[in-house]
This record gives structure tokens, C-alpha cells and sequence, in this order.
């Protein structure tokens, strides 16, 4: 049980972040007519990053650790960014209403509000 609270604190987390994403953060929009339909796409949205970042992110750290390396860790900004960006295009090819611009500064800077909201509300609700 306490496996599927931390999954939906995560989940709810997310979905916070991309919210607060769509309104601080230019590029990044949720196009939704009514408050059901913006909850659900940020939570889809939510659901999607977080196994578009469970699939990839460790192959990529593991295949790219020599960047890692080389980069101080910096080449993480870029793959979050584009991680960002593949979530995107995913929730467009899902037909759900929430579309990032581009790379710079958008997905990038989207994929870093995301991360530190994230990581700041899981240590205020002890997801873990």
C-alpha cells in the first residue's frame, strides 16, 4: 500500500509541476476549456514523463557517461530538456492539449521547474 501512495504522490507532484510549468514558463502550453480536462491532461502528461524518465534515463546515463563525465553532470540540462521535449510530442501524438515550443529555452527550462518542484515537494511529503 505504501508503494501506491508514493506512485500517486509522485503522480499528483508531477502534475503540480507541469501546471506551475504552463504558467511561469513561455513556450509551454495546455490548451483546455474546462478545470476536468486540465486535471486529467496534467495528470495523463504526468504519467507519460514519468515513464518516458524510467525507460530512458538510465540507458542514456549509462550510454552517455563518458558526457556525464566529460560535462560535470551539465549535459544532464540537455537531457532532461529533450526528455521534456519527447513527453511533448508524445502527449500530441496521445491528442492530449498540452504542446511544448521548442528546445531552448522551453523544454529545457521546463524540464528544470519541473525537476525542482518535484524534488522539493517529494521532500515535503516524504514520497519516498
Amino acid at each position: 500500500m505504501d508503494f501506491l501512495k508514493g506512485l500517486l504522490i509522485r503522480l499528483v507532484t508531477t502534475a503540480f509541476a507541469f501546471w506551475l510549468a504552463t504558467l511561469f514558463i513561455p513556450g509551454i502550453a495546455l490548451d483546455s476549456d474546462s478545470a476536468v480536462n486540465t486535471v486529467t491532461t496534467l495528470i495523463l502528461v504526468a504519467a507519460i514523463f514519468g515513464v518516458v524518465n524510467a525507460v530512458l534515463q538510465p540507458i542514456i546515463k549509462t550510454v552517455g557517461c563518458g558526457f556525464y563525465l566529460l560535462t560535470l553532470g551539465l549535459i544532464a540540462l540537455v537531457v532532461n530538456g529533450l526528455l521534456f521535449l519527447l513527453t511533448s510530442w508524445i502527449a500530441g501524438e496521445a491528442g492530449l492539449p498540452f504542446h511544448v515550443d521548442g528546445f531552448w529555452p522551453s523544454a529545457v527550462l521546463g524540464a528544470l521547474l519541473v525537476g525542482i518542484v518535484t524534488w522539493v515537494l517529494g521532500a515535503i511529503l516524504d514520497r519516498d
